[in-house]
This record gives structure tokens, C-alpha cells and sequence, in this order.
């Protein structure tokens, strides 16, 4: 197993992780195991639709169809995956249906059987409950129709997303670095730590957030397992601000409160609840997304976040499908590979931003050596054996 990367823009690395030492073919100018992750032209995607469309007609007789289920439209992260895929469909000349699976289990089966009766080509689902996973999976199974899975797996779709294991781990011990540089190493120690998680999405995203907490843990040593606090955010900023102010009386006044969580949504929704108990000065906050980039900029207890890049999952996601439809070998998942973003460099990543350069409260180092001892605990762990292809060698 081995990761292949290529870097874009400043700093920004997407990958393919791959089972086998096979390369996925060339798909005019698409290698999901090299790409750039740079939009392609529309030459290009119409190259595509013309091979995807003479393996696979379109189901309708006129125009492929490619369904995407979204995970909420009115979350910003999941607005930009939307767009991203809306412009490279135009480009393409494909039709794509676009439905609201709503954070809810039963709303995304829904989705799926209203895709399979109006005859999609292929689906990309963001869809949240793992449990309903399986359901859907053999709902697109027994209509022949190929599936992306975004960032939740689901068996025999491709999964394209997040690196968990790994942008948990830099966001916790970016979080654990610069609450040491902020508030001391013995101080911190007698906080408390946060981490807002998403049990419904199941073991990958738990990756995540258990990569948070280890990811600290491995910085602030000895820190007491007694002053960490996990809170079920259901990816939202309205249940993690609830859940915050229902914890915030455990957490005794004037001790570090250290916070991170699933996304960036459920990180804001901690740190706005701490502000309104009056406990902003108390908090150290670290996201997940870096797609609320005006709460990055403006909160300054929200010291970073790590950059997932929602708006380039389009340019991943319409190739992936036309090769799906072309029958082409595709990986069987194509990961992100993730970097900090804080209010010092944030203008290399989001230009219509400034960076202040006094903002890195920390000159962050990744704690190679302790990660790579949380890689072989995740490969050790007999309950993740299913999930091996998405656990990065390093």
C-alpha cells in the first residue's frame, strides 16, 4: 500500500491511497493517482462524457445523469462540494440532479430510490449515517448504478475524501502546540480538552476525531485521561453549541479549555458557547475544513484549521464518475492530504483573504515519529480490518 502525491497551489497535496501497486489508466488527462487537482478544461471533461457515453448510453436516451446527494446544503463546506460539481457538470455538458440528504439516514435512502427511478447514470453520495450505508449501497447495487462516496465509505462505492487518521492527528497537535505557546505547558495541563465528534458517521470519521485527541495527547504528555471531553456535535453548530454549554459547568473557571471537533461548524458552535458563559479568554479552538475562513480570520481564539479544500472535490468527483461509466479501473480511494491554515497564511490558500502576519501563534512541526506509532496502533486495531485501504502508511 503507498500514497502518491502531487503538490497544487501553495502547499496543497491530494492523493490516491491505493490496495494494490496497480495504476489506475489515464482518462484524458485524469490519473486520480497524480492529478493536480486543477480544474480541467471542458476539451477535456466532454472527452470523457464521449467515452463514458459510448461504454454507457445514457440511461434516458439523451444526456447523462449523474445524481449527488448532499450532505446539507445549507452547511458552507457542503455548499462548495455542490459548486464545485455544478460547474464541472456545465463544463461537461451533464445533467446533475442534486438532492439534500439532510444529515438523516432515511432522507438519504429516499434520495437514492428517487435517483434510481429517474434512471441516473451514476451517483456521488455525501450521506452521513453508516448504518443506512449498506441499505443504499444495495439499492444502487441491484440498479447497476456505479457510486462515489464522500468522506463516509460505503462498501463497493470509491471513496473520495478526507485523510482522517492523518488531519486529525495535525489538527490535535496543533492544537496542543499552540495552546503550550499561549498558556504554558503546565497550565495546559490542568485544562481541559474538547473534542466535538460525530458518532453516527461511523469508525472512519471517528478516525478523525480520535486522531484529534491522540494528536494532542501525543504533544502534551501526561495530561490527564480524567480532562478529556468528547461531545456528540452531530456535525452541526447548533447541537455542539448545546452540547458545549451543557459541559462548560464540568470545567472549573480559568483553567484552559482546549477545543476541536469534526468540522469546522462544531468547532465555531464550542467556541461561541464558551463566549457566551464568558469564557472566551479561557479557549484555544482548532477546526476542521477551514471552510469558515471568516471565523478563522476574525475569531482569535480560532488559532487554525485544517484545510480540506472543499471547493476542488468537483474536479475529482465528475472525472471519477465518467470513468466509473467509461469502465475504467478507478482506485478504490482518492484521499486529501491536508495543511494547516491559519491567519498567517490563509491568503495563500483563500486570496480574497488577508494574512496577518503576527497570526501563527506557533511555528507548527507534525509530530512525524508519534503519528506513525498512532498508524500502527489503527492497523493493529482488529475493529478497523474492514477500513485498512483508508489507514496511510505514514
Amino acid at each position: 500500500m503507498r500514497i502518491l502525491a502531487r503538490m497544487f497551489g501553495p502547499g496543497v497535496v491530494v492523493g490516491a491511497l491505493l490496495a494494490t501497486a496497480a495504476h489506475a489508466a489515464d482518462f484524458h488527462g485524469f490519473d486520480p493517482e497524480s492529478f493536480s487537482g486543477a480544474p480541467l478544461s471542458a476539451e477535456q471533461l466532454k472527452a470523457m462524457v464521449a467515452e463514458a457515453v459510448a461504454a454507457h448510453p445514457p440511461r434516458n436516451g439523451a444526456k447523462l445523469t449523474i445524481g449527488f446527494a448532499n450532505l446539507q446544503r445549507d452547511i458552507v463546506f457542503c455548499q462548495r462540494v455542490e459548486k464545485g460539481l455544478l460547474d464541472n457538470a456545465a463544463l461537461a455538458g451533464v445533467d446533475l440532479l442534486v438532492s439534500d440528504n439532510r444529515l438523516d439516514g432515511a432522507t438519504a435512502l429516499s434520495n437514492a430510490q428517487s435517483f434510481i427511478q429517474r434512471g441516473v447514470d451514476a451517483a456521488i453520495e455525501f450521506q452521513t449515517d453508516a448504518n443506512f450505508g449498506p441499505i443504499i449501497m444495495k439499492a444502487f447495487d441491484d440498479a447497476e448504478t456505479k457510486v462515489t462516496a464522500i468522506d463516509i465509505p460505503m462498501g463497493g462505492a470509491t471513496f473520495f475524501g478526507a485523510n482522517n487518521p492523518r488531519s486529525g492527528f495535525m489538527g490535535g497537535s496543533y492544537l496542543a502546540q499552540a495552546a503550550i505557546a499561549l498558556k504554558g505547558l503546565d497550565t495546559v495541563r490542568k485544562g481541559y480538552l474538547v473534542v466535538g465528534e460525530l458518532p453516527q458517521s461511523g469508525a472512519i470519521p471517528m478516525m478523525r476525531t480520535n486522531g484529534e485527541a491522540a494528536g494532542f495527547l501525543a504533544t502534551v504528555k501526561d495530561f490527564p485521561p480524567g480532562q478529556v471531553i468528547k461531545i456528540d456535535t452531530k456535525n452541526t453548530l447548533q447541537e455542539s453549541f448545546a452540547q458545549m454549554t451543557n459541559i462548560l459547568p464540568r470545567i472549573p473557571p480559568g483553567v484552559p479549555i482546549m477545543v476541536t471537533a469534526i468540522n469546522d461548524q462544531s468547532a465555531s458552535g464550542m467556541l461561541r458557547a464558551a463566549k457566551q458563559a464568558g469564557r472566551e479568554d479561557d479557549v484555544v479552538a482548532v477546526g476542521m475544513g477551514a471552510d469558515e475562513t471568516e471565523t478563522l480570520v476574525n475569531e482569535p481564539r480560532f488559532v487554525a484549521s485544517v484545510g480540506y479544500f472543499p471547493e476542488r472535490y468537483g474536479n475529482y468527483l465528475l472525472p471519477i464518475a465518467l470513468m466509473h461509466l467509461a469502465g475504467k479501473e478507478v482506485p478504490p480511494s482518492v484521499l486529501v492530504n491536508h495543511v494547516m491554515i491559519s491567519k498567517a497564511n490563509v491568503c495563500d490558500y483563500y486570496p480574497s483573504f488577508k494574512c496577518d502576519p503576527k497570526g501563527a501563534v506557533v511555528d507548527y512541526k507534525f509530530p512525524q515519529a508519534e503519528f506513525e506509532a498512532y498508524l500502527a496502533s489503527l492497523r493493529g486495531d482488529p475493529t478497523l480490518e474492514a477500513y485498512k485501504t483508508l489507514i496511510p502508511t505514514k
